[in-house]
């Protein structure tokens, strides 16, 4: 009965739409009646383009079992009947080996049948996409946008949706239909004039591909949360208007991209009020005498955005500081509990551990605040800091390095990036001993690296000599630097290294290793054995790395391991004894039904 089931819920499962019942005012022999088959002849002007081969096989077989059970709906033709709706039960019928096929013989004005054809092709649960968008467009043709969901029985966003579709250029259409794109997906293209569209296309080279298409769509939309500009600012661009009512803003085409986004897909407008929101940013900068500093640095100044950047305010009368040529103190942001237990969650930090870091926070908050409220005694004035890739600010205090003749390093190349020549002898000197450096850090690197593989190669690892403390020291730090996070750092090991503020790398490791105890090489191994259990479905019985920890564990508190564990098999125990009784009572119910 599953398959009779099955055929009846392919007309019944949406609502009759407003147009079938005005329709049927105009029925003229309501009655179901018995048609030659041979008679019977689907219409040509069908919207309905797809049908299922496996799904048809399938209803033929329902047919042939129990028949057709719900008529089909056809109008009287010159030479016999044309179908109307049940093209479907028609094609299965004659796989069926059926001679006649019940039908409901109706007449319909001239315009009501093609769009009776679609609503009830929409109506169906297993519609081509493209087909339903191209139906969808249709219908707009003849009803306003809010009229096509009250009669497909559909929401507002799903009409959208598919208004949308079929806006995609026919190489497109083409994934949509192969399932290789998704609908959602192809909405988003579909955002884009079709001569952008032409262009992804053309970047395809026809093979499909998800994540090129996803990168094409990002580089071209815009989120308009990190929009440098007010999206409500009337006056930005005045012919413009606003982003929230603005067509390309797809937040107002439906929720194409989820959550109600708003994204932009009109490059050309994002870029001009981009632009433009800087210009009254340089307008606001003259007007109260705010030092306007662009975040680039002189090693990147002739890079081509950069340069545009750089001329732009040379144009508006603007002297042009870089960030090497100016100090700059932000107002600090006061710290919180919530954002110490977010920053830290992935740690799983005691409320100790988390007060402590939160303490410690707010003593850097209140320096850096007092610094902050003092930059005016000190030489800094009010600026902004304009970032030059999205084009959003903030403000700031700003003083301009001096030299020590007096005047400002404004436009000067940092040493290291000027040539040779170009150096007094004093820099020369600089940049000898910075290139030697440098040459030794380079032969360091190749030679740890040509060390580090030697010994990879030999059996040093099946050695069977006991620890010596230099591979003690050497697991200690490997121990201390690689797997422990600050506040256990500060909590367990606070002195480790004791003062290191004047000692280089080599000589703070000759003074751990000249003190370096067992005790804490034992003291850094209990501790990675604590960190490193697991918990949630891993425990002690049935997780090696969690037994093992467990046993070691009896010899330092067996006497609190035995309090908990007899806490857990009382309360074991109680619901083991409830479960007897149960299972008792469910025996009894077994043995009564099969006496």
């Amino acid at each position: 009965m599953e398959t009779k089931v099955k055929q009846n819920r392919r007309t019944t499962a949406k609502p009759k739409s407003q147009v079938q019942k005005r329709t049927a005012k105009t029925i003229v022999n309501p009655q179901v009646q018995d048609l030659d088959i041979g008679k019977v002849k689907p219409d040509p002007g069908q919207p309905r383009k797809t049908i299922k081969e496996d799904s048809l096989k399938e209803l033929s077989k329902s047919i042939s079992a129990y028949g057709v059970l719900q008529p089909i709906t056809v109008r009287k033709s010159t030479k016999g009947y044309i179908i109307v709706m049940g093209e479907r039960r028609y094609r299965a019928s004659i796989l069926a080996g059926k001679k006649t096929i019940p039908s409901i013989v109706r007449e319909f004005e001239n315009n009501d049948v093609l769009e009776i054809q679609i609503i009830e092709n929409l109506q169906r649960e297993d519609v081509e996409p493209i087909e339903e968008a191209e139906a969808i467009v249709y219908l707009s043709k003849k009803h306003s946008p809010s009229e096509i969901p009250k009669r497909l029985g559909r929401g507002d966003n799903f009409v959208r949706q598919r208004l949308k579709l079929a806006g995609l250029i026919e190489g497109f259409k083409h994934f949509v239909r192969s399932g290789e794109m998704t609908i959602s997906l192809g909405v988003a293209v579909a955002l884009f004039e079709p001569e952008e569209q032409q262009m992804m296309l053309e970047n395809l080279n026809d093979d499909f591909n998800v994540n090129q298409v996803k990168r094409m769509i990002d580089n071209q939309t815009y989120d308009l949360a990190k929009a440098p500009f007010d999206l409500e600012d009337k006056k930005l661009i005045a012919h413009v208007g606003v982003c929230s009512l603005c067509p390309f803003n797809a937040a107002n085409q439906g929720n194409l991209f989820g959550d109600d986004k708003h994204i932009c897909t009109k490059s050309s407008c994002y870029e001009s009020k981009k632009l433009k929101s800087f210009f009254n940013l340089m307008e606001r900068a003259k007007t109260e005498n705010l030092l306007l500093i662009p975040n680039i640095r002189k090693y990147w100044a002739e890079h081509e955005n950069n340069q545009l950047i750089i001329s732009q305010m040379e144009k508006q009368g603007f002297t042009v500081y870089l960030l090497d040529d100016v100090e700059t103190i932000e107002k600090p942001v006061k710290p919180t509990i919530e954002a110490i237990k977010e920053e830290w969650a992935f740690d799983d930090p005691t409320k100790e551990e988390i007060q402590e870091e939160f303490d410690a926070e707010m003593d850097s908050y209140n320096e850096e605040l007092v610094e902050y409220d003092t930059a005016e005694e000190n030489g800094f004035v009010k600026g902004v800091l304009f970032y030059t890739e999205s084009y959003t600010h903030k403000t700031l205090m700003v003083k301009i390095k001096v030299k020590s003749d007096g005047s400002s390093d404004v436009g000067s190349l940092p040493i290291e990036k000027r040539k040779m020549e170009d150096c007094s002898p004093d820099e020369q000197i600089i940049k000898i001993n910075d290139r030697e450096n440098r040459k030794k850090h380079i032969e360091n690197n190749k030679q740890f690296e040509e060390v580090v593989k030697m010994i990879r190669e030999t059996n040093y690892i099946d050695s069977k000599k006991t620890l010596s403390v230099d591979e003690m020291v050497a697991f200690s730090i490997s121990l201390y630097e690689n797997n422990m996070h600050y506040l256990d750092r500060t909590k367990y090991f606070k002195d480790f290294f004791g003062d290191t503020s004047k000692l280089s790398r080599i000589e703070l490791f000759e003074k751990f290793r000249k003190n370096f105890k067992k005790e804490t090489f034992h003291k850094l191994i209990r501790y990675i054995l604590t960190k490193n259990v697991h918990f949630g479905e891993a425990n002690h019985t049935n997780n090696m790395v969690n037994i093992s920890f467990y046993n070691a564990m009896q010899a330092y508190h067996k006497t609190r391991i035995e309090k908990i564990e007899k806490f857990y098999a009382e309360k074991r125990n109680v619901r083991e004894e409830r479960l007897k009784e149960r299972i008792a009572v469910l025996q009894k119910q077994v043995k009564a039904l099969s006496a």
